[in-house]
């Protein structure tokens, strides 16, 4: 297994132009096909090789009957982050194994931003850490997963070009708003 290095530049993949815009590609393309993400009212902030960060707010329909957010609403959006994150080098890469943390109890109205890293990776496993944190900075959830990377390509990831020069894909999907969600 490879360690990730912080700050480490990746050389470019085969046959790929552009690491970011592969990235960008993918996860817009996710996110516009993925309805649970979208009902969760997750945004995609910010999307690199390897990395994702996204955010949504916890509705009422999210909670438990403590009152609290429901640890699948957190794992979920912890998941999603994790599945952006993971794919961005542009090979459909699933999930094999998950575990998650909550060390402080999450509530309505809480901002939560899941921010996914790659830890390591080999040439078929990746291995991510997802901090979830409140809109306070508190650390409510931590999530690690394990996927495999398949040798199937995304849609446009092998050709991805800027169209004009400056030209870039969308980074932040706006999510559908769910019926109940105000």
């Amino acid at each position: 297994m490879k360690p990730a290095k912080p700050g480490t530049k990746r050389p470019a993949r085969s046959g790929i132009k552009n690491e970011q815009l592969v990235a960008e590609r993918v996860v817009a393309d996710m996110m516009a096909k993925d309805a649970f993400s979208q009902w969760l009212g997750i945004t995609v902030v910010d999307v690199r090789p390897r990395t994702a960060t996204v955010r949504a707010t916890v509705r009422p329909e999210m909670q438990n009957g403590f009152g609290v957010a429901h640890g699948g609403i957190v794992f979920s959006i912890a998941d999603s982050a994790f599945a952006f994150a993971c794919n961005t080098h542009g090979k459909v890469t699933v999930s094999i194994e998950n575990s998650v943390t909550y060390p402080a109890a999450i509530n309505v109205g809480d901002v939560l931003t899941a921010v996914a890293e790659l830890e390591g990776e080999s040439n078929k496993l990746g291995y991510y850490r997802v901090v979830v944190r409140n809109q306070k900075d508190d650390v409510v959830s931590v999530f690690r997963g394990t996927c495999f990377k398949t040798k199937n390509d995304h849609v446009g990831a092998k050709t991805a070009e800027p169209a004009a020069a400056g030209a870039t894909a969308p980074v932040a999907a706006t999510p559908t708003p769910h019926p109940k969600a105000k």
